[in-house]
């Protein structure tokens, strides 16, 4: 089974520049609704994998982050498969889960069955990135929040989609 595998802020919604967790404040980026609807119509798994160090900081609650995930699934017609989400911080906690280590990912590998050789990350950091390398899943890497040089760019998902489905995503 193939799957992409979604990074949250910065790629499904918009990037704040601080934790998203206000249901307010939680917006669905343009494009994302049909972006999903796109990739689930060619037959990929959709799972969002996403750091919410806030918990562990004691910002927000994982409450918070479920209701942000609802809010998210309905304006996305409850296209997302799965949601995971990594409640530590290094300062706090350590967790395997936590990108850049691989945890989410790989339960999810596990429970759908996935091929990582047919699989995708779509990110927004660095650390998106080597979570998926460390399981040989290409990645590719969407927005301007780093300045780095990845092989596969895209400016937003709607880009990310368009390079998946044409087979050119693979790095």
């Amino acid at each position: 089974m193939k799957a992409v595998f979604l990074d949250r802020d910065g790629v499904l919604n918009d990037e704040i520049g601080d934790y998203v967790w206000e249901l307010d404040k939680f917006v669905v980026s343009p494009g994302v609704p049909e972006s999903l609807a796109r990739l689930k119509a060619a037959g990929y798994c959709l799972v969002v994998v996403t750091n919410q160090a806030g918990i562990a900081k004691g910002l927000y609650t994982a409450a918070d982050v479920h209701a942000c995930h609802a809010k998210l699934q309905a304006a996305c017609h409850h296209a997302i498969d799965a949601f995971y989400f990594a409640d530590a911080h290094p300062s706090v906690s350590e967790s395997i889960l936590r990108k850049p280590d691989s945890g989410m990912l790989e339960k999810a590998v596990a429970r759908f069955h996935l091929d990582p050789a047919r699989c995708y990350m779509v990110g927004d950091r660095l650390r998106d990135m080597e979570a998926a390398a460390r399981l040989g899943i290409p990645g590719i890497f969407v927005g301007h929040t780093e300045a780095v040089d990845f092989p596969v760019r895209a400016s937003d998902l709607a880009g990310a989609t368009d390079l998946i489905l044409a087979g050119q995503a693979a790095g």
